[in-house]
């Protein structure tokens, strides 16, 4: 595996972690359909929760929300309709994004953003 895909890996379970120890319950990990990927779906109360996770190592190149463009939420709301529609009953959805900032030597930050769209 590209360094840069483990980083993403290690990226995701960070946020996990994160959303799980707020009391948030995995639905789904990569989930994917032929309109892309959803990194993370969580249930949060009444709210299936959609999660972008974009990783950095630093923020030489910005900070990993900069990454998060209109086009990529677009998509995000593709495939969130998609993923409701492979699962019947989903009533209340969010797209949310957590920017996970992980050098290699020293503990990762954690930044969610509920409610991108």
């Amino acid at each position: 595996m590209a360094a840069k895909d483990e980083l993403g890996v290690r990226g995701e379970r960070i946020a996990e972690r994160h959303l799980v120890a707020r009391g948030m319950v995995v639905l789904d990990r990569n989930w994917r359909c032929p309109q892309g990927e959803i990194d993370l779906v969580l249930q949060d109360g009444d709210e299936v929760v959609f999660v972008e996770v974009k990783t950095r190592s630093s923020e030489a190149f910005g900070h990993p929300l900069e990454a998060i463009t209109p086009a990529k939420l677009a998509r995000l709301r593709r495939l969130a309709r998609a993923w409701t529609e492979a699962h019947p009953g989903t009533r209340r959805i969010r797209i949310d994004a957590v920017a996970v900032l992980a050098p290699r030597r020293a503990p990762a930050s954690i930044e969610h953003l509920e409610r991108v769209l």
